[in-house]
């Protein structure tokens, strides 16, 4: 033991005082920013609850240097990515008492004996309500035994059930019919019916950026940030309008920083269409990114377009956020074209349960039916459908996009926001602020 802990730390180090040691870090980073340019340099500053004056200090300085400036969460990849991207918080999620609320829980990534020991009882004592519990793990964890079902899923691969969960969510309560309350919800609670500006891509389109108010002649009479308002179609008025509560009314005004079905200019009350699939322009094809090895890097589907005359006198070609979505699912609405699927069981086209149950060994009927449920419970319960989850499935590459493909069905069935209902992260429990 003397022998090395006698030499330990006499590799090359020479002892320094602080004002050598800035120095020194100062001047590699000049050198840096000289030669490479600022976004070279990398920097991590401590947690904020370890010390937000040091954290407040280290971001400072990289960001006043035009340093690339890292947190601790992509430094261990704590943070789930997808919620600042799609709700602009970290991660407000209920605490583990409001899993007791809920009457269909989906469990993955998540062991919850071993991981959340303290909250697991909630989980157990649900059960004896009556909730359904569905669990996603590769092997047959702790968590498995309170589960009805188990769906043994090859690691790395929820994004793909989820997204055929999503199929069967979409056509059933979409599509083949439209189910009242879930209709409500993604018209005032979602950016399912936000317009989306179509961008040419060879013969066909891609997605562009959202239509905004500033797009239109006078934009819309909404001189507050109208560059930061975005546009739904009015089914009353057949017109295009700002609708309340996008970004833009956050500064600069009243009163209008909510979702009230209201458009924003007259304060009238609106109904935003979810599809133009009956009173569409054209139906165009449009490429969606994908990410399967071998299945091509966009997928081309056809899409209900509508006209739309831009300020600048150039007509443009646009779809609600809804109508891309179903596309994207694979869902066949009679349009023609390559990429959807005929049924459920048709393992060619993406997203579909047969799909699915290739990419994940789960069985298809088990995705089926736990998609169907899961919506059926929301749409009988107004949204008290659960998705448990943990950093199991946050430290796969691509953690953002398996995130999303939950938070998708979530937002469908008009969970989010609903007491026994939505995603349950394992961060969690920030509502303690």
């Amino acid at each position: 033991r003397k022998q090395y802990t006698a030499v330990r730390g006499l590799g090359g180090f020479v002892r320094a005082s602080w004002d050598e040691v800035n120095e020194m870090i100062a001047a590699a980073n000049v050198y840096t920013t000289k030669k490479w340019g600022a976004d070279r340099i990398f920097g991590f500053s401590p947690i904020p609850a370890m010390s937000m004056i040091s954290y407040a200090a280290g971001s400072r300085y990289l960001s006043l240097i035009g340093a690339a400036c890292g947190s601790f969460y992509d430094w261990y990849c704590d943070l789930p990515a997808a919620s600042p991207q799609t709700w602009g918080e970290q991660t407000d999620v209920p605490e583990a008492a409001d899993w007791y609320n809920s009457t269909y829980i989906i469990i993955t990534g998540a062991n919850l004996p071993m991981t959340r020991t303290p909250d697991a009882h909630f989980a157990a004592e649900v059960r004896y309500k009556g909730a359904k519990i569905v669990s996603m793990a590769p092997d047959y964890a702790e968590f498995c035994k309170f589960s009805d079902l188990w769906m043994p899923i090859k690691q790395g691969t929820d994004a793909a059930a989820f997204l055929a969960m999503g199929h069967v969510a979409l056509k059933e309560f979409y599509i083949d019919k439209q189910d009242p309350y879930f209709q409500k919800y993604a018209r005032q609670y979602t950016d399912l019916p936000m317009q989306v500006l179509l961008r040419k891509h060879g013969d066909a389109y891609v997605s562009d950026r959202n239509l905004r108010a500033s797009d239109f002649s006078g934009a819309l009479g909404e001189t507050n940030n109208p560059d930061w308002k975005t546009i739904v179609f009015d089914e009353k008025s057949k017109t295009f309008v700002a609708p309340n509560g996008s970004i833009g009314f956050r500064w600069g005004e009243d009163g209008k920083w909510n979702l009230l079905p209201k458009n924003a200019g007259n304060q009238q009350e609106i109904q935003a269409e979810l599809t133009c699939i009956n009173s569409k322009d054209s139906v165009v094809s449009v490429g969606f990114p994908h990410f399967e090895p071998g299945e091509g890097d966009l997928l081309f589907r056809n899409v209900p377009a509508r006209k739309v005359k831009l300020a600048s006198g150039e007509e443009a070609l646009v779809a609600s956020v809804f109508d891309l979505q179903v596309a994207q699912y694979g869902i066949d609405r009679g349009l023609g074209g390559p990429n959807v699927a005929k049924d459920y069981n048709d393992a060619s086209v993406a997203y579909t349960p047969a799909w699915a149950a290739k990419v994940t060994n789960v069985k298809a009927a088990d995705i089926e039916r736990t998609g169907r449920e899961f919506a059926y419970n929301a749409s009988r319960t107004t949204g008290k459908s659960m998705v448990i989850m943990g950093a199991a499935i946050n430290h796969w590459y691509h953690n953002d996009l398996a995130y999303r493909s939950i938070m998708n069905l979530l937002h469908m069935c008009g969970c989010v926001g609903q007491s026994g209902g939505g995603w349950a992260h394992y961060v969690g429990q920030e509502k303690l602020r």
